[in-house]
């Protein structure tokens, strides 16, 4: 029987690496809230460009994809959903918004889960949004040869609800005693998704209470850089670390490390990044054309498009296109031709 035991076992996960790690985010935390404290008039492109984007990486993870165009409409509420994938993009808009502005006034608790997962299926006509899976499910992979392989069987659905209410208890007496909530929270996302309480939704739900409980404790970094998407562009790591960690999980004889330590790398390079971005951003105040100029000339080797997309996402990717043509024309920049995979580098003779 699995008993969930956060004040005791955390102690085992206070590794030489997970404490430089912790230390570390500490540190960015301070650096951060200085920057919202002094420029958060600024930062509305970087809250607007982390919603849609963690609204297209979650989902994307699980197959469920739309154009762009599409949506980012959908983000911005400015269209209606169109068929069933967009039904659940909108839902998770929906639920991704509700706790960036009420995450202070949303309990961990079994009850407001089910509100949240309900909220995630609202616009889809389903019998099974807002409810605990109804039947036994699996997590399973379908390997190159279209072979299915179990890898977890998650908690009997009889069973569901008291589990997730013993986690959420185990988890709230551990933040009372004042446990580092950096610690509890990857813990607590590994037992939700091994509990696995729903019959669909258990991916994206885990992703957004990783978000609540990051803002709930004052790491609020998610609001203005995609989180999700940072698991998106890793989700091999993701997905082995927490196969790993999963190992003997209803013996209670499970490591929670390597997956508390993938999860402590996403969270330092979400902090990255909003470092980096803030510095072209605020620091120096630049136009668009100027921070590709920027982006470009910091970068080491050669850069393509995409990535300068990646790198400025609050940037149309016309004007990038139109910075890159007068960079050429200035020749400040050169052109690396390669079909869909053409990259660019700071000219060398350039100061």
């Amino acid at each position: 029987m699995k008993f969930f035991e956060y004040k005791e076992n955390w102690k085992k996960l206070l590794t030489p690496d997970i404490v430089s790690l912790l230390t570390l985010i500490h540190e960015y935390k301070g650096e951060q809230n200085l920057f919202i404290e002094s420029n958060s008039d600024k930062l509305v492109d970087l809250l607007e460009v982390a919603k849609i984007q963690s609204t297209e990486a979650s989902n994307k993870i699980e197959g469920i994809i739309t154009s762009n165009d599409r949506l980012k409409k959908l983000v911005m509420d400015k269209t209606m959903p169109r068929n069933r994938n967009e039904k659940e993009i909108a839902g998770y808009r929906d639920v991704l918004n509700t706790i960036h502005e009420s995450y202070d006034y949303i309990p961990i608790n079994a009850n407001y889960f089910l509100q949240l997962h309900g909220d995630l299926y609202k616009f889809n006509r389903s019998d099974f949004g807002g409810e605990f899976k109804s039947s036994n499910n699996i997590i399973a992979e379908i390997d190159s040869f279209g072979n299915q392989r179990i890898r977890f069987q998650p908690i009997e659905a009889w069973a569901t609800p008291q589990a997730v209410t013993n986690m959420c208890n185990a988890y709230n007496d551990a933040i009372n005693e004042g446990i580092d909530p950096l610690i509890l929270m990857p813990m607590f996302i590994l037992d939700f998704l091994c509990i696995h309480p729903f019959n669909d939704g258990n991916g994206r739900m885990s992703r957004l209470l990783t978000l609540l409980l990051l803002y709930k404790s004052g790491y609020i970094v998610g609001k203005y850089i995609s989180i999700e998407k940072l698991i998106e562009r890793s989700k091999d790591a993701y997905y082995n670390t927490l196969q790993t960690s999963s190992y003997g999980w209803h013996e209670n004889e499970n490591d929670y490390e390597p997956f508390v330590e993938y999860y402590l790398g996403v969270v330092i390079a979400a902090y990255k990044e909003f470092s980096s971005r803030v510095q072209t951003l605020i620091a120096y105040e630049m136009s668009k054309p100027d921070r590709v100029r920027e982006v470009i000339k910091k970068h080491i080797g050669k850069i393509t498009k995409n990535e300068i997309m990646e790198k400025c996402p609050d940037v149309s990717e016309t004007t990038i296109q139109r910075a890159l043509a007068e960079l050429l024309r200035k020749k400040e920049i050169i052109k690396i031709s390669g079909g869909r995979y053409t990259s660019y580098v700071w000219n060398g003779e350039n100061k």
